[in-house]
């Protein structure tokens, strides 16, 4: 019995040896699957194409700037006293000379009725002393009085002549005292918060303004750009272009303002290697507020009548930089291309192209050079490829169309051998 099993076991390995060796036969021999996939050896691979085309392209400096108020003044007070009313609502528009708040004025007024006083009785000393003096002039000319007592007079009348000078300035600055009673708005604008309220004890020194105004109509924007593109700007600043500037918000989705660039800086910053520019907008709708930031787009220049494709287009590798460009013939061919302005989606081209023709835009991972292409239904034929077939049937083109996109006029299904019945 032992024997027996020993040879069941034998067999039974065997047999399992025969069957595996069998199946790895068959799977070998099996016909090898139809070319004729979308990514096999030959077939024409669908692509999305372009047409070079004329047109314009802004020349546009991206960049990140804040809103920067050209007028920011904090009100304070320039005399000493106690605030006795407040005329402005927070958060209201004022105009130059509005009248903001009152410091009582009282003390100031009696200030200016002494200096009055004071000028008045020294006018009147003066004209006394002129008196005198007229008289001593002809008494030392008779030589009826010492010349002394002529020259004193004399430093009198001059004495009281430097006092109604002095007397002036006083009453001067005492009515400028009172006029400071009077807080008026230094600038058109808005006011902020009010920092101080009425009855408080106010002086010059106060570190805490009355309240902050900041001019918002017009408006600027600082930003930064690289010293790279500082010349392009100073050369159209130099021919006194108009320099458009848009500015966007946060997220990139609002345009917020259309203005005019003003100025650039004086210097470059050596830590960044950038300049700041300042741009002027009107913001008669206060779509800007202070220290908001935003994003800026420079109108530098605008290229015109150049050969324009979709940056898509444009591959860089071994050769520099490239485009695919369609044939007649339904293949590729790559072509190196000299840039110009970039905007966007869209590129100019210097070299390379013309309008007209005909590039790949998507699929571009899949090419090599002369490999064939299927572009989409309804593409325009290339305008190079000779004048379209007007007179033949519909039929016979898409026919031909088929014929094309196989690979020649039997079709890639025409090379492929019919399967056995």
């Amino acid at each position: 019995m032992k024997r027996l099993r020993t040879l069941m076991g034998i067999g039974l390995g065997l047999a399992i040896v025969a069957g595996a060796g069998w199946y790895i036969s068959q799977s070998g021999s099996a016909p090898p699957a139809r070319p004729g996939g979308r990514f096999a050896a030959g077939a024409a691979t669908p692509v999305g194409v372009a047409v070079a085309a004329k047109g314009e392209v802004p020349i546009v400096i991206r960049a990140l700037g804040t809103v920067t108020p050209l007028h920011t003044v904090n009100v304070k007070t320039q005399i000493t006293g106690q605030l006795i009313d407040v005329y402005f609502k927070e958060g209201q528009m004022v105009k130059q000379g509005d009248l903001l708040a009152l410091v009582d004025p009282r003390p100031y007024d009696v200030a200016l009725q002494q200096a009055i006083g004071q000028q008045q009785r020294d006018e009147a000393l003066l004209k006394n002393a002129q008196t005198d003096l007229e008289r001593y002039r002809k008494l030392v000319q008779q030589d009826s009085i010492a010349r002394q007592q002529y020259d004193t007079q004399v430093a009198l009348v001059r004495q009281y002549e430097a006092a109604l000078v002095i007397d002036q300035a006083l009453v001067d600055a005492a009515k400028l005292n009172v006029t400071y009673t009077r807080i008026v708005s230094p600038l058109t604008g808005k006011i902020g918060l009010r920092m101080v309220d009425k009855g408080n004890y106010v002086t010059m020194g106060d570190a805490t303004s009355i309240c902050v105004i900041i001019q918002v109509q017009p408006i600027s924007v600082l930003f930064t750009i690289p010293e790279d593109s500082l010349p392009q700007v100073r050369d159209r600043l130099r021919k006194n272009a108009d320099l458009e500037v848009r500015v966007l918000d946060r997220a990139q989705k609002t345009e917020l303002a259309v203005g005019r660039l003003d100025t650039t800086d004086n210097v470059i910053d050596t830590t960044t290697g950038t300049v700041k520019l300042r741009a002027i907008f009107p913001n008669a709708d206060e779509a800007l507020f202070p220290n908001q930031f935003v994003n800026v787009r420079l109108l530098v220049d605008t290229v015109k009548d150049a050969v324009v494709v979709p940056v898509a287009a444009v591959q860089r590798g071994q050769p520099g930089t490239f485009v695919y460009l369609v044939k007649a013939d339904d293949t590729v061919e790559i072509r190196v291309v000299e840039l110009g302005a970039t905007d966007g989606e869209k590129v100019a081209i210097l070299k390379g192209l013309q309008a007209g023709d005909q590039v790949v835009i998507d699929g571009v991972d899949r090419l090599r050079d002369g490999a064939r292409i299927r572009k989409p239904a309804g593409t325009p034929p290339r305008a190079s490829a000779g004048p379209p077939i007007a007179n033949a049937p519909p039929d016979a083109q898409q026919q031909r169309q088929r014929q094309r996109a196989n690979g020649g006029p039997g079709g890639a299904s025409a090379a492929q051998p019919a399967p056995n019945q």
